[in-house]
């Protein structure tokens, strides 16, 4: 497996709770579930990678989780977000083991629901690697 696809799928399920910057998201605090379908192409044959879990997101998280991800991504740089109570779009360069990542994703909040996308393109030791990301999100209830 390529040394850049672990830390893309770290960044996809992360990204899914950076979810403010300039004003509170249209999301219900509580016990969330979210899911995740990676679809690779590149030269490496690499199956569709599934991804699940779950988290409680409290009122303070919703509001800081953009400096929180931030912090927690080492390598990485936010070059470019935009956001409002239904939808934040963000552009991010992430530079490790030998490479480089761009990565382009976005997020619709929905109350208590919540979906998205994150597109990652990389090229390393092994060739180009494009991965489209699918996200969906769910509130169950409380914490």
């Amino acid at each position: 497996m390529s040394p850049v696809l672990p830390l893309a799928l770290v960044l996809l399920m992360s990204s899914a709770t950076l979810l403010a910057q300039e004003s509170t998201p249209d999301l219900v605090p509580g016990m969330w579930e979210f899911n995740s379908v990676t679809k690779v192409e590149g030269d490496l044959p690499i199956p569709d990678q599934t991804e699940s879990h779950q988290e409680c997101l409290t009122k303070a998280d919703i509001a800081d989780a953009q400096r929180s991800l931030i912090q927690e991504q080492e390598g990485c740089e936010l070059i470019e977000s935009t956001s409002n109570q239904q939808r934040m779009d963000y552009r991010m360069i992430c530079r490790g083991n030998g490479g480089e990542a761009s990565i382009d994703g976005n997020l619709l909040f929905l109350g208590e629901r919540a979906k998205g996308r994150v597109d990652v393109e990389t090229t390393t030791q092994m060739g180009a690697i494009r991965m489209h990301s699918t996200i969906e999100a769910q509130r169950l209830g409380e914490c």
